[in-house]
């Protein structure tokens, strides 16, 4: 089969965005690659490797960081693999271009209660929109290990376009159509990772933490109905495979981020020490807001944002969990 000829760029040159670039640089003949630091942009077009934020790791040679905005735009695709709260100010600073969009970002806008879609539609109404999400730990991808995702996409058309330029020899992308499921999968994922951290950090046993990715898989599962989410998209790659890989494993930020706490750190001194976004911070309280706007029970995602606020200790939040009500396991 023939692959399209189409030039990709990629805006986000954290970790992520970097392992992006470096595998969907197969087949290009330069992948584009925007950063912030220019230290960042000097490192890569250099040396060839982004110590900064993805160490260890020899990024191909046609691989070029810039700042140049106008060069991206020009792009015929773009990846925006920014931090959440930054998706609106990116798009705000993206000059005018016919580009595919494809959303990276995981995450609720924390000002609007937004998707990342639906801040990129209200910005950019005319550009063909998709979202990549899945299972990824970025040092994975980078290292060419396999890896399976969802592309969710407007249309089985859009799709068909971007599939052959997506999937690579250890990458490989599966259709949805259910853009919001995809999104939803990514944002709540985060929020219960930092629960499971918490587990982990305050000992609480490996029974502890299978329970609360089972009972956070209902949470999710509950909220995505109420926003139109599909149930099989959920319990799929960009939403349960997505919630295993980063409920099971400090390479996670979110679960770092709920370690920390479990072990009796303070969420402000563990936030001001990061280096890189743990998504899950920002989102849990919009989470929460949007879920008992909309009636939608989230006793974890609830427990969290105490935690994260400094409301309560892991024990009170604990207890509080196991004395609910006991109810069927489909509520």
């Amino acid at each position: 089969m023939t692959v399209p000829v189409a030039k990709i760029g990629v805006i986000g040159a954290g970790a992520w965005g970097t392992a992006l670039a470096q595998v969907l640089s197969e087949g290009q003949d330069e992948l584009l690659l925007w950063a912030r630091e220019t230290e960042t942009v000097d490192e890569i077009n250099t040396d060839h490797e982004n110590r900064s934020f993805l160490p260890g790791y020899r990024l191909s040679d046609n691989i070029r960081a810039t700042q140049d905005w106008d060069a991206i735009a020009a792009c015929d695709i773009l990846l925006l693999v920014t931090p959440a709260q930054y998706l609106r100010a990116t798009l705000e600073s993206l000059p005018d271009t016919d580009a595919t969009l494809i959303l990276c970002c995981k995450g609720i806008e924390a000002q609007s209660g937004m998707l990342m879609s639906e801040v990129a539609a209200e910005l950019r109404p005319d550009n063909p929109l998709a979202v990549l999400s899945g299972p990824t730990f970025a040092h994975e991808v980078a290292q060419g290990l396999p890896t399976a995702l969802t592309l969710a996409c407007e249309s089985e058309a859009l799709w068909q376009r971007l599939n052959p330029l997506i999937a690579k020899t250890s990458f490989r992308p599966y259709f949805s159509d259910d853009v919001v499921g995809a999104e939803i999968g990514g944002a709540v994922k985060n929020v219960l990772a930092i629960g499971c951290g918490v587990v982990d950090g305050a000992g609480l046993g490996q029974n502890a933490r299978a329970s609360l990715i089972g009972r956070g898989f209902a949470e999710m599962l509950r909220y995505g109905a109420a926003r139109g989410a599909k149930a099989e998209t959920l319990s799929g790659l960009c939403g349960l495979g997505d919630l295993v890989l980063t409920c099971s494993s400090t390479s996670s930020r979110n679960f770092s981020l709920g370690r920390g706490l479990g072990e009796g750190q303070s969420a402000e001194s563990l936030l001001s020490d990061r280096t890189t976004v743990a998504e899950g911070a920002s989102t849990a309280p919009v989470l929460q807001q949007d879920a008992r706007a909309r009636q939608v029970d989230m006793p974890i995602v609830d427990a969290v944002c105490a935690l994260l606020a400094g409301e309560a200790d892991v024990q009170s939040v604990v207890t509080q969990l196991m004395k609910r009500p006991l109810v069927s396991e489909r509520r």
